[in-house]
């Protein structure tokens, strides 16, 4: 019969096993604990994840020409400073380009249109 006050079987908790096995020095065969590697800084990509994200925002806001504009800005610097993001660089400044042409021709459109109903109206009346 075992008591809870009476100690568990296995090796007590200050013997636990290290988080990494031991190796061999390759020189005099001494055992050691390896440093563990570490992982290498990311590359930033800052510039081209907010000119795909604004570049998507654009589609609903594109009317306001800011966020488009600001889309291929960021873009534009995302291609030429960020290697690792050039794909969403290069997504984002496609996209916000179509949404600025898209933009410019509907506003042109109205314009034009502004300006023929304004000319027939001129031309009737004399």
């Amino acid at each position: 019969m075992t008591y809870p006050q009476d100690p568990q079987p296995g090796p007590p908790p200050y013997q636990a096993a290290p988080p990494y096995p031991m190796a061999q020095h390759p020189a005099n065969g001494q055992a050691y604990y390896p440093m563990p590697a570490y992982l290498a800084v990311p590359e930033p990509k800052g510039m081209s994840i907010a000119s795909l994200v604004l570049a998507l925002v654009s589609i609903v806001f594109g009317f306001t020409f800011l966020v488009p504009v600001a889309a291929l800005i960021l873009g534009i610097a995302g291609i030429r400073k960020e290697r690792a993001g050039r794909g969403m660089a290069v997504a984002g400044v496609i996209i916000s380009s179509l949404i600025l042409l898209v933009w410019a021709l509907i506003l042109i459109l109205f314009f034009v249109i502004g300006l023929s109903a304004f000319g027939v109206a001129v031309s009737h009346t004399t």
